[in-house]
């Protein structure tokens, strides 16, 4: 049972929580409260009893106690950045990851440990540090925490693979408070569950991963062409990946121009479609894998060239950044048809706020040679996956984007191989959508897993996998 407006708890109890916790504890009245509760979606606007937020797996581990010592709904925040909200809950126990930070990098093992809280960012310049990397997301301000338990895909996944494939351990507290770890070698079946199968099952205090070589700078950018080119460019892009290397990293996204220092301004705020490209080893080497690409059609701007990754990986962080109402839905595409490129475009001249974007991501290579059953991600065979980001400012106009999204993603039902990408299901996508981003043995599986480690369902405030009989 969750906690209610008309349950609150006592001065006692808040007492008893904060002795020996040692980081912070805030109710509704007090300063920090509602910084803490407000998360990237700014759609999603609840109110926990209480926000804790621990500095390790000792307070994670008394917060959990006290929650289920007086019933109280758990969520856990890690980045907050996805787009269904589930870090906060209405009335219950937030337990805010995001003072545990720290990324501490091994380089002579090829290691790192990262807590809960952490971005992406913050992994990126502790390990570029050592000339090593974590194929991440495709922009740096996602917490590291959701990106890794629903997979996890970049610009580098293609030759390195998915963020989970690196994983090696994992340190969480269960849901009866317990502390424990998952690797191969021990609860194994947990931690399988853990590779991609969401927040179900446990709140993660550490992260280990595998790191792999990539040098500091690297050839990357982004190619931005008019929106009544995107037919033709787009199917020429895809041919060049086809025939390209594992390194070559790539999303196309048809939006309105956003006021960028590289862009002409009388583009600003007209539709364009922005191809960004990344190469994922020596720059001498990318001119030349990566020039088919930059002599397509004519660009209005070419800002590819040598630059820092851990720059590049920030370069479109501003125009996904906080504020904003989002409301997402996603396809796998076993390829990028001309009839579905048809329809991306066709649909993207009704894009209204220019926050909106249709956007495709180049998947396949490193992905598609893991087996299937490795981890509960399922879609390695597909080569691209596409969102559709609908994001606006105004409240009244929320019916308005979110009819437009899923018209967009009926329209191209037909030309996906079915399943959706966890770590972007919007708040209504409910059971139905869990299953689809699974499929239904993988499923099953995870339900066996979660009946093992929360039979009572804690953990809920996920993409909820449903304790198995």
């Amino acid at each position: 049972m969750s906690l209610t407006a008309n349950q609150p708890l006592s001065n006692d109890e808040i007492d008893a929580l904060r002795s020996g916790f040692r980081g912070a504890v805030l109710l509704p009245t007090e300063e920090g409260y509602d910084e803490a509760r407000s998360i990237w979606n700014a759609a999603i606007d609840r109110h926990p009893a209480v926000v804790v937020r621990p500095l390790g797996a000792a307070d994670v581990m008394a917060a959990v106690r006290f929650a289920r010592e007086r019933s109280l709904e758990i969520s856990i925040r890690g980045g907050g950045h996805h787009v269904a909200g589930h870090a906060v809950t209405d009335g219950g126990l937030m337990i805010d990851c995001s003072a545990m930070k720290s990324v501490r990098v091994n380089p002579d093992g090829k290691r790192a440990w990262v807590e809960p809280g952490a971005l992406l960012h913050d992994v990126d310049v502790e390990t570029q540090a050592h000339g090593l990397v974590l194929p991440g997301g495709f922009i740096s301000l996602v917490g590291i925490s959701g990106l890794t338990l629903g997979g996890g895909f970049g610009y580098l996944s293609r030759s390195l693979g998915l963020t989970v494939d690196s994983l090696r351990s994992v340190e969480l507290v269960t849901a009866d408070g317990e502390f424990v770890t998952a690797s191969e070698s021990e609860n194994s079946e947990l931690f399988w569950a853990l590779r991609g199968g969401g927040g179900n099952f446990g709140v993660v205090t550490a992260f280990e991963f595998g790191l792999h070589e990539l040098e500091p700078t690297v050839l990357a950018g982004p190619i931005v062409y008019d929106v009544a080119d995107a037919p033709d460019v787009m199917a020429a892009v895809t041919d060049v990946i086809r025939a390209g290397p594992d390194e070559i990293g790539c999303t196309m996204a048809i939006r309105k121009a956003p006021p960028a220092p590289f862009l002409p301004e009388e583009v600003h705020g007209q539709s364009v479609l922005i191809v960004t490209v990344m190469y994922g080893g020596d720059v001498s080497a990318g001119e030349e894998v990566l020039a088919p690409i930059r002599a397509i059609g004519e660009p209005i701007a070419d800002a590819v060239g040598p630059k820092p990754y851990t720059v590049f990986q920030t370069m479109f962080d501003a125009v996904a950044g906080l504020g904003a109402r989002n409301y997402w839905k996603t396809h796998y595409l076993a390829e990028l048809s001309e009839e579905a490129i048809g329809v991306i475009c066709e649909r993207a001249a009704d894009i209204a706020s220019p926050e909106t974007a249709i956007s495709m991501m180049a998947l396949g290579r490193e992905i598609s040679r893991r087996p299937a059953d490795s981890t509960p991600y399922q879609y390695r065979d597909a080569e691209w996956v596409l969102i559709i980001q609908a994001r606006w400012r105004d409240p009244d106009e929320d019916e308005t984007h979110t009819g437009w999204a899923r018209g967009v993603f009926e329209d191209l039902a037909s030309h996906a191989t079915g399943g959706v990408y966890l770590n972007a299901t919007s708040p209504d996508e409910g059971q139905a959508g869990v299953r689809d981003a699974f499929g239904t043995e993988t499923y099953e599986r995870l339900a066996m897993v979660k009946a093992e480690w929360d039979p009572e369902n804690v953990f809920h405030l996920a993409p909820n996998v449903r304790p198995g009989a």
